[in-house]
């Protein structure tokens, strides 16, 4: 389990096929990692993705699922 504390802002967040997908805005709530809009892979809009997708921790934060699948999953707030 990944203890959300580790999570900060403005970490970068790759996915499992070693792609950025987005920057860390902050945790909403316990359980949903917001990315900030600003990011070139945001296109103008904050991304909510599940804790439940990091599978670990580091200078960056990493998930466990494709580029194309995050983008595909992720809930879009404009």
């Amino acid at each position: 389990m990944i203890d959300a504390s580790q999570i900060k802002e403005h970490m970068e967040v790759k996915a499992s096929d070693g792609q950025h997908v987005g920057t860390v805005d902050h945790m909403q709530g316990s359980d949903q990692i917001k990315l900030t809009r600003n990011d070139p892979a945001a296109q103008g809009a904050h991304h909510l993705i599940p804790l439940a997708w990091v599978e670990r921790v580091d200078a960056h934060v990493h998930l466990s699922r494709s580029s194309q699948e995050v983008m595909a999953q992720w809930q879009s707030q404009g």
